[in-house]
């Protein structure tokens, strides 16, 4: 159970979308009503009555995150403040959305039960990524952070890929399929279900490997500790492939690069709702 007194929250708010100005400009108020001091950025600060501040900012000063808009707004978000551990409170506006879980009609009570403490925090792990650049003079590398998923899918030619995969260390499987997700619990409801991979409860500590469309039909989507590390490796040379984070980054990589993929050093903190998992699932899902 979360104590510590909040004294500034930095809103992030789906610009085009006028329900969510609308009720950014309601939560402003009702913060300010609460000695409580609401940050956003410069393009939408004015218009809701926040102070304004940068992206850096926002991810130094506030001390809670509340997202207006879907999951794609609360990824990125995530990503952004989580070396800071600050808490997030997801207000869906609509949609299919396991993020976001709180309604707008309940936001103005969730963020009163934050303010005064009486909230509870889930903890999502992440995934950092590595691209090691084989390049003529040198080795280079670049590092992601993803909350749901890591893709590697066909590039432009549109060719199967053909991918030999390690995971902790040791060879663990050759495909060849359109792409392979790796997936955190949190993202198993996202590309990896679509993918047919297993939906995993959001905060086990594993990560879901998933291929896309395998020409093997035994290439089944498999759930692995999340201490181990991934590597995979695009094998035929002409077979670029496009790598994407969170479907929100993306990058070309070639034969001679490696992805390596292991757990985040920091997690996510998404603050919980009423609802329970079960009962997300079955409305998301439609299961009745």
């Amino acid at each position: 159970m979360a104590k510590r007194s909040i004294k500034s929250v930095g809103l992030i708010v789906k610009r085009d979308r006028p329900d969510a100005v609308a009720l950014a400009r309601t939560l402003c108020r009702h913060l300010r009503a609460s000695k409580c001091q609401p940050l956003a950025e410069p393009e939408i600060a004015d218009q809701i009555g926040a102070h304004s501040a940068s992206r850096p900012e926002l991810a130094e000063r506030a001390e809670l995150m509340v997202v207006l808009g879907g999951d794609g707004t609360l990824l990125g978000v995530a990503r952004m403040v989580a070396a800071q551990q600050t808490p997030i409170l997801g207000v869906n506006l609509g949609g299919l959305g396991f993020l976001t879980e709180v309604t707008s009609d309940e936001a103005r009570a969730a963020l009163d039960r934050v303010l005064a403490g009486n909230f509870e925090v889930d903890r999502r792990i992440t995934l950092e990524t590595e691209v090691e650049r084989c390049e003529t003079s040198a080795r280079r590398r670049e590092r992601f952070v993803a909350v749901n998923d890591v893709v590697l899918n066909r590039g432009p030619l549109g060719r199967m890929l053909e991918l030999d995969v390690v995971a902790d260390h040791r060879p663990f499987c050759s495909y060849r399929a359109d792409g392979l997700i790796v997936a955190t619990p949190t993202g198993s409801t996202a590309y990896a279900l679509s993918a047919g991979g297993p939906i995993v409860f959001p905060t086990l500590d594993v990560m879901v490997l998933a291929p896309i469309c395998p020409h093997t039909l035994s290439n089944r989507p498999v759930v692995l500790p999340d201490s181990f590390e991934i590597e995979i490796r695009v094998r035929a040379p002409d077979h670029d492939a496009t790598f994407l984070v969170d479907g929100q980054e993306s990058s070309i990589v070639g034969s001679e690069d490696a992805i390596r993929v292991r757990r985040g050093r920091y997690g996510v903190s998404l603050v919980r709702s009423s609802h329970p998992y079960f009962e997300i699932w079955r409305d998301k899902l439609r299961w009745g």
